[in-house]
């Protein structure tokens, strides 16, 4: 049976252009810095996020962790959101590893932090206090139901952060997302950014990988920081090649991964027992819950397993894979590799999971 997979974006597999680039690609010893294919992806990486240089990494949370250890010393603070993914889903790293304290302030709903929350959160030089070092943001925003943050907003934190002598980082996972969503270019979101980190290996559809970028100082220290974690490779050139076909062929049809998501999204609101995110979709992301009623059913039908596990479980019968993010709910996200059949596939798997009850 063909699966619909829509339990992440980064379920894709690389594009038969990529295999190719990666069967042919030129190769040396990344960490002498003497490997071509990973040195052009990082020039172009730099180039299209309006920073001076880039760093590749195995994945988009070493590439935050670098970045917050390069910004900060231990025992510093980093502001970021209590919904963030480094604070959710990174495993404490910048905890753990760097000693970096951080501050969680509210996700307002668009994925944004108060500005004003933001000044006041900047600490005082007390030696009572972690020095406020870096504010850290994420777009689009995860558990936010994959909102873009705008041009507008990201330049105000940017001058708040360097008016009070802090940094920014952007934690851009699904960054081409973001821009391709608001029609303006990738650098509109990042240029005015300390460091961004962005990831090849989700609707850019490469294998694996994440580039750092920012000024050629702050790379200098993030090379560093990199190797301290392990993440020296060798000739990864061989995964580079994809980044770079990633890049060059797959930011633009990123609207037809948004286009199916809303697609998507129309035909769910029709059916009974479901109810959607105000909003959603806002780019790739569709997220939904079982209304009351539904949940208590399947509940009272199903007992030791979610409400939304039993729906899920039910569903990958059907052959349509969703993401379990709460009893009952679901998160959905479209890719290069789930089409407008699959779409209406996924519509009838949840009719007929939810009209059995």
């Amino acid at each position: 049976m063909d699966i619909v997979d829509l339990r992440s974006d980064t379920v894709t597999q690389p594009t038969p252009a990529m295999r190719d680039a990666m069967a042919k690609a030129e190769v040396g010893d990344d960490v002498y810095g003497e490997d071509p294919t990973i040195n052009h992806l990082q020039e172009l990486a730099a180039g299209l996020v309006g920073q001076e240089a880039g760093l590749f990494v195995p994945s988009g949370t070493m590439g935050n962790l670098v970045a917050v250890l390069a910004h900060c010393q231990r025992g510093d603070e980093v502001i970021l959101g209590n919904k963030a993914h480094t604070f959710l889903f990174e495993a404490g790293g910048i905890s753990a590893l760097g000693g970096v304290h951080s501050c969680q302030l509210p996700n307002q709903e668009d994925g944004t932090l108060e500005l004003n929350a933001i000044e006041a959160a900047i600490r005082p030089d007390d030696p009572h206090h972690p020095v406020t070092r870096l504010i850290a943001l994420e777009n689009t925003h995860n558990r936010c139901g994959g909102v873009a943050l705008t041009p507008e907003y990201m330049l105000a934190v940017s001058n708040l952060a360097h008016r009070h002598n802090l940094r920014l980082h952007l934690d851009g996972a699904r960054l081409f997302n973001a821009a391709v969503a608001q029609g303006v270019p990738a650098r509109d979101l990042a240029a005015m950014t300390d460091s961004v980190t962005f990831c090849l290996s989700k609707g850019l559809s490469a294998p694996v990988g994440s580039v750092l970028c920012g000024s050629h100082a702050f790379i200098h220290q993030a090379h560093r920081i990199r190797k301290q974690l392990g993440g020296g490779m060798r000739q990864a050139g061989i995964l580079a090649a994809a980044g770079i076909v990633a890049l060059e062929t797959m930011i633009d049809r990123l609207a037809e991964d948004h286009r199916r998501a809303r697609a998507l999204a129309d035909g769910l609101r029709q059916i009974p027992g479901l109810e959607l995110d105000p909003g959603t979709p806002y780019t790739n992301m569709v997220f939904l819950n079982l209304t009351r009623e539904a949940g208590e059913t399947q509940a009272a039908q199903h007992g030791g397993v979610s409400p939304a596990g039993r729906v899920a479980a039910r569903l990958a019968e059907h052959g349509v894979r969703v993401g379990v993010a709460g009893s009952r709910r679901f998160r959905l996200v479209t890719h290069c590799w789930v089409n407008d059949a699959h779409i209406q596939r996924t519509l009838a798997g949840f009719q007929a999971v939810m009209a059995a009850g």
